[in-house]
Order: C-alpha cells, then sequence, then structure tokens
C-alpha cells in the first residue's frame, strides 16, 4: 500500500509562477531579437525573453532539490500542456473572421504579426523546454547523490549549463531557422546560452535563499535515490 503523499505548503505557487513565467517568456520576447554593446565582446544579438525565460529553471532547479526529480516532472510537463493550449487558442483567434473596420484590420495583422508564427514558436518551444528541463533536473538529482547535498552552487549551474545548451540549440534552430538568417540564428543561440548561464551564475545567492528557506518551512529535502527518471510519468 502507498504512503499518503505529503501537503506541500509551496510547491502550488512554485507550480504556477512556473508556468506564468513560462507562458509569458515564450509568447511575449521569444520572437524579438534584441542587441546591446558589452565591453570587450562589441554587439551582441540575443532573444528579448533571455531576460525572462531562465526564470523557469531557477524554479526548476528549486523544484528538484526540495521536493525531487518527480514534482519538476509534473511541473514540466503541465508547462508543456500550457504552452499547447496557449499555441492552439492563437492559431484559432486569428483564424475567427474579421469584424468590419479599420481598428480591427490593424489589430488583426498586429496579432498576425505577433502570433502568426506562433504554432512553430511554441512547438519548437515544447519541444527544446521538454528537452532542456529533464535534462537539467535529471543532471542535478544525479549530482545531489554524488555530492551527498554539498555544493549547491556547483549542482544548479552544472545542470543549468547543460539543460541550457539543449534547450537553446534546439529553439532557435526550430523557431527561426529560414525566417532569420542563419548567421542570425546562431549568433542568437549562443549569446542566448551565455546569458541563460551567466544568469543562473548571478542568481546563486538567490537560489540558496529560496532552497533554504522552502527545506525549512516544507521540512523536506529530497534525495532522488530510487527515483524513476522516466520522463513519462506524472505519478509523485
Amino acid at each position: 500500500m502507498d504512503s499518503p503523499r505529503r501537503h506541500h505548503r509551496f510547491y502550488d505557487l512554485i507550480l504556477a509562477s512556473f508556468v506564468v513565467v513560462l507562458l509569458c517568456s515564450n509568447f511575449i520576447g521569444a520572437g524579438k531579437a534584441a542587441e546591446f554593446e558589452l565591453p570587450y565582446f562589441g554587439r551582441v544579438i540575443f532573444g528579448a525573453g533571455i531576460l525572462f525565460f531562465p526564470i523557469s529553471y531557477f524554479f526548476g532547479d528549486i523544484l528538484t532539490e526540495v521536493y525531487g526529480y518527480a514534482y519538476d516532472r509534473r511541473a514540466v510537463w503541465a508547462g508543456f500542456a500550457a504552452l499547447a493550449f496557449a499555441a492552439i487558442m492563437a492559431q484559432i483567434v486569428i483564424a475567427l473572421p474579421v469584424a468590419p473596420g479599420t481598428y480591427m484590420a490593424n489589430y488583426q495583422q498586429g496579432m498576425e504579426t505577433v502570433f502568426g508564427n506562433s504554432w512553430r514558436i511554441a512547438l519548437a518551444s515544447m519541444i527544446a523546454f521538454w528537452s532542456g528541463s529533464f535534462i537539467n533536473s535529471y543532471t542535478l538529482a544525479k549530482m545531489k547523490i554524488l555530492t551527498g547535498g554539498r555544493f549547491l552552487w556547483m549542482r544548479t549551474i552544472g545542470s543549468t549549463a547543460t539543460g541550457e545548451l539543449v534547450d537553446s540549440s534546439l529553439f532557435y534552430m526550430l523557431a527561426f531557422y529560414g525566417i532569420w538568417p542563419l548567421s542570425e540564428v546562431l549568433a542568437v543561440a549562443a549569446s542566448q546560452y551565455l546569458l541563460k548561464t551567466a544568469w543562473e551564475v548571478l542568481a546563486t545567492p538567490l537560489t540558496y535563499w529560496v532552497v533554504g528557506f522552502l527545506k525549512r518551512k516544507e521540512n523536506q529535502d529530497h534525495y532522488d535515490i530510487h527515483t524513476n527518471f522516466s520522463p513519462f510519468k506524472l505519478k509523485v
């Protein structure tokens, strides 16, 4: 007989925040390539979503570190489903007949510009996010066992560097190859990866504080010793 599942005070809040960040960063910022000048590096092109998307990995690290791989796996599938629904909704709204009038004609054109490629962005995002997130969570869970729970900074940065490498490589090739020039796709993917990893490094003090807070409040510090790491499960 299975033991009753523990009640966690903050898991649902983190899950909801994770899904919101994922949706907003993929649909609001992913389609825009921005640039700025960096000392010694010069002109750097990056996807605007880079400012916010790494927060989803921040949440993923917290979920795996505190609650375990299975809880993060459920969050990944929730995010996957939310992206799928948003993409389908966008295509249906765009396909609906437009009411007469200049305002609605301009509005429709704006929606097509912003969300017309949403099916491809969403598909690329789902594949890249799904792959990168599970690799991130798996790497962190295994490193936690190998290090005996020490060196949290090494686990969060190492797992993010691994997961983001897969995520960034897949997303920009799948979403924008043939739309942007190949040189721009590669440049944005490379800068995206470096900036995401740098974001994780800068967020390390906050990660330590949040993880410590949750472990105390939830009385939980999970080690995935006997975990089934199949990504195709929802049970926790």
